[in-house]
């Protein structure tokens, strides 16, 4: 598996060519049709991700392959690091007057069904796109392909990420001016 260390992030081959196809209107344009349909079933994203696909894969992991291709053409926007945990806590030190909002859709996409992650997904990277927080994409993929383990490492990453962000708020300063 891709499991990310604290000191140097993994790349992964496959995001390194979406990351070459940054310009390519035509290209992009092809990804984005996936977005509409189930991964996999838009015939157009083939020349793009079959050959990129790993030997006897799960449809988990092909999927997330089809979905990581079809969000990047809608925003090919790339981080450096980070993972959504940490792209949302962006999101949310801009939109103070929002965090409401902003936590909810963390939330909802927390606990999302692998089966559902499409759709959330969907709505994440577009609400990133919005705001122009680009996406580590190398992450990302990584994280959609353990979405479903058992003891939610994935989840548990992005909410640690995300949830390191404190508002300031009146009562978070116990410290009596020092």
């Amino acid at each position: 598996g891709y499991e990310m260390t604290d000191n140097k992030p993994f790349t992964h081959p496959f995001v390194d060519y979406l990351y070459s196809l940054k310009e390519d209107r035509a290209a992009l344009a092809d990804l984005r049709r996936g977005l509409a349909k189930k991964p996999g079933t838009e015939t157009g994203m083939y020349p793009y991700v079959v050959r990129w696909l790993p030997e006897k894969c799960s449809r988990h992991t092909e999927a997330a392959y089809y979905l990581v291709a079809a969000l990047f053409g809608m925003h090919p926007l790339p981080a450096e690091n980070g993972n959504m945990g940490d792209h949302f806590r962006q999101a949310a030190e801009r939109e103070k007057d929002r965090l409401e909002a902003t936590d909810r859709r963390f939330k909802s996409m927390l606990a999302a069904h692998p089966e559902d992650m499409p759709f959330h997904m969907r709505q994440a990277v577009s609400y990133l796109k919005g705001k122009v927080i680009p996406v580590h994409w190398h992450q990302l993929l990584a994280d959609l392909i353990g979405w479903g383990h058992p003891d939610k490492f994935v989840q548990r990453r992005w909410a640690g990420s995300y949830w390191a962000y404190q508002p300031e708020t009146e009562n978070t300063t116990d410290e009596k001016g020092e």
